[in-house]
């Protein structure tokens, strides 16, 4: 037995030396750290670590096979996977759009140029998600066809040459024609926030990219897929309608889908990549509708170039877009500008070690501008010699009425939104079909059978970290006793940078030889242990519970959690998600430790140790117990929802579409586990909801709907008295009736 249990039971030591000592078997805790700062920063540093680990990590990936066209297209699959490529696209038709006021009756050209015609065109895509934007068609022969795509700050018109803003050198779309190619040049949506949230319901200040990245992350979409899925159908028709050498070339935005398109298409022979490509290990500094999780496990920009190898590949890093996000607005910061030139060389070195002998190549290094190579791209495509010199020719000239770029971004924009919106209603009966190797013909058979499921929201969704490398090696230090309770600051090692820090609350009439079980009690957003735990503490959320279930007997151990910190811990998360990985991954095994450490004290039953959390407290309540076997049951308070509803929802006013919130969406979660699924993860242990009438998080009928679907499992599997909803007329807090009552009835603590 600990000398803690005999210290409760004698009390002829004077309560003076009590108070000055640490807790028993552990050394005194003298740090007088923010512990939560510190818990946000050093998971900060361990994944600089890890990230900088990725570039050589990658090399496991990395095994040809097969003939020099096809021999990563293992790679090559998972890169699709990765950005969310899922969709089948329709057969496409291609449509000229003729505007009314058309200068020439009967006509849907728009502009002409040297030797070409200019036309505006929609193509189909899928669930009425369409391309728009322009076709250049030469007049005499065509030698190849092109896809240029301008920066997503550009519009088609302006590389077409039709509209002012950028020199003739920058305007490639034209140049591809002028040397006989055909060319299609898609709308990107802008950095803007014009159309941001949902137009005629709701705005919102955050760029409308990030509106969509935040609605299709969830769904396991991204702007980046939506944007190839466009290119890729327009090069379905190009591919359609005539047999040529295919081509893409873009610059910003646009050469990340150029660069992107070919490496997960090897139908495109030459690609021509401006103002897009360097090291990638800061991406989470980038803007977030960038963000793609898992992609630097595997690939940085050298991976993705030699995805394209052996064809031929051009990098012109001379110019690249400047732009800044900032927090101020409720969404994510992020900005755009050319990378080191050191790095840059570093990456190209990389590509080229990778790609071996492709033929591939980089200009521009010294250059403030886009630099016009257009004409070795085109020579490189097609094989014919460039039809003039590299000076532009005359500019086109407006024939008809040029597109509304403004009516046309609403159009891109509501199309994505709207098919985000349709994922999401259909996401019930796509985790259906998910969920169908799940065999409910018993417990034992559900138990079994669900394990893979367990595994792959651990690998898929929440990300793995390596178990704990160091012995926790407990730290301590008395804050009070009150109410006989007594309660000590812990803090215990993880990884390097990595720990655990909470309050213990400990009854000081256990006796000899007797074992409690304990709550682990877990506040919410931007909270402390001392929330909960602390007796000065007056929160109108946590009443005090870890210290008032303390006073009925059990345990308790508050932990921190590390979303606080605002912007920083969010800028924390998206440092982990290229890497696969969420804050969920260090949470995890931070309880893997903390429940560890509480097991092995000599007064705690180590089989009644169980999880009950508020708020951000009830999304750790939804996914640590599933991964954290020692947990016995799980109360969700404040949180359980129709969560993916909850996310990805245009109209509710309850989304977090709407919010400063960013770092809610969790990748493809909406295909496979809402919180009725991880509920069923957790089964057959104890699981309860508290939900207070008033609770602005969501109404009513989200939850019970959601419920309804736990409940109806526990039911089937003969469960019933292992979970329960208390509704209770009250706001976002912990009610502390039904619960309590739950877990004095399940961890068979009697009622005082």
């Amino acid at each position: 037995m600990h000398l803690v249990g005999r210290l409760f039971v004698f009390s002829m030591l004077p309560a003076l030396a009590l108070a000055a000592e640490p807790f028993a078997g552990t050394r005194e805790l003298t740090d007088t750290n923010d512990f939560a700062a510190a818990m946000v920063g050093g998971i900060s540093r361990y994944l600089e670590r890890a990230t900088a680990a990725s570039i050589t990590n990658r090399a496991q990936y990395w095994q040809a096979d097969g003939d020099p066209l096809h021999r990563f297209d293992k790679n090559r699959a998972r890169f699709r996977e990765l950005l969310g490529l899922t969709d089948v696209r329709d057969p496409v038709v291609l449509k000229f759009v003729a505007p009314a006021t058309n200068n020439v009756v009967g006509s849907t050209e728009i502009g002409r140029g040297n030797g070409y015609r200019i036309f505006a065109v929609t193509w189909n895509v899928f669930r009425g998600v369409e391309g728009e934007g322009l076709l250049l068609v030469p007049e005499g022969e065509v030698k190849g066809d092109v896809i240029a795509l301008p920066d997503c700050d550009w519009t088609p018109e302006q590389i077409a040459g039709l509209a002012p803003g950028l020199s003739p050198e920058e305007q490639f779309a034209r140049r591809c024609a002028e040397q006989g190619c055909r060319v299609i040049v898609p709308s990107l949506i802008d950095r803007g926030e014009r159309f941001a949230g949902n137009p005629g319901v709701r705005s919102v200040k955050h760029s409308q990219r990030e509106t969509l990245w935040r609605a299709g992350y969830e769904m396991g979409r991204t702007p980046i897929a939506y944007e190839l899925q466009k290119v890729f159908a327009a090069a379905d028709w190009l591919e359609g309608t005539r047999k040529a050498p295919l081509g893409i070339i873009g610059y910003g935005e646009g050469g990340l889908v150029a660069l992107y398109a070919a490496a997960a298409d090897p139908r495109f022979s030459a690609a021509y990549v401006s103002g897009y490509f360097g090291p990638r290990e800061r991406l989470w500094e980038e803007p977030i509708y960038r963000n793609v999780f898992g992609l630097l496990r595997e690939f940085g920009d050298a991976e993705i170039g030699a995805l394209i190898a052996p064809r031929w590949l051009w990098l012109d890093t001379g110019k690249y877009p400047n732009a800044v996000h900032t927090d101020a607005n409720g969404g994510a910061p992020g900005r755009l500008g050319r990378p080191d030139e050191l790095a840059i060389s570093q990456e190209y070195e990389r590509l080229q070690k990778i790609s071996g002998a492709a033929p591939l190549g980089r200009s521009g290094i010294a250059s403030d501008r886009l630099v016009d190579e257009v004409n070795r791209f085109v020579l490189a495509l097609t094989g014919a010699n460039p039809a003039s010199d590299l000076k532009p020719g005359s500019a086109p000239q407006v024939t008809g009425t040029l597109p509304d770029p403004a009516a046309r971004t609403l159009r891109q924009y509501r199309q994505i939104l709207d098919d985000t919106q349709w994922l999401m209603r259909e996401s019930e009966f796509t985790r259906r079909e998910f969920w169908k190797r799940a065999d409910l013909k018993n417990l034992g058979a559900f138990t079994d059978s669900v394990t893979a499921y367990r595994e792959y929201f651990r690998s898929n969704v929440v990300g793995v970290i390596p178990p704990a490398s160091l012995p926790p090696n407990p730290r301590t230090r008395f804050l009070g006793e009150t109410n006989g309770v007594r309660r000590y600051e812990v803090v215990l090692d993880v990884h390097p940078d990595v720990f655990a820090y909470g309050i213990l609350c400990v009854p000081t009439n256990i006796q000899p030889g007797e074992r409690r079980p304990v709550v682990v009690c877990q506040h919410g957003l931007e909270g402390r242990p001392v929330d909960v735990s602390d007796p000065a503490v007056a929160s109108q959320y946590y009443h005090q519970y870890g210290l008032r279930l303390a006073e009925r007997g059990f345990v308790t151990f508050a932990p921190q959690n590390p979303y606080i910190g605002n912007t920083r811990f969010r800028q924390v998360l998206r440092q982990a998600q290229p890497l696969g990985l969420t804050l969920w991954s260090f949470i995890v095994r931070q309880h893997e430790v903390i429940t560890d450490w509480l097991a092995s004290l000599d007064f705690v039953d180590p089989k009644r140790i169980a999880f009950y959390g508020l708020s951000y407290g009830g999304k750790t309540a939804m996914r640590v117990p599933v991964l954290v076997d020692r947990y016995c049951l799980s109360i969700c308070s404040a949180d359980y929802n129709e969560w993916i509803w909850k996310n990805v929802s245009a109209r509710s006013p309850y989304s977090y579409l709407w919010t400063g919130e960013y770092d809610m969406p969790e990748w493809n979660l909406g295909n496979t586990f809402n919180y009725a699924e991880l509920s069923w993860l957790i089964l057959p242990r104890p699981f309860m909801v508290e939900r207070g009438h008033d609770d602005g998080v969501a109404p009513d009928e989200w939850v019970a709907y959601e419920f309804a679907k736990t409940r109806r499992m526990y039911v089937k599997l003969g469960l019933v008295e292992r979970t329960e909803i208390e509704f209770f007329d009250g706001p976002h807090s912990i009610h502390g009736v039904g619960t309590f009552d739950f877990l004095h009835r399940h961890l068979n603590w009697p009622a005082p």
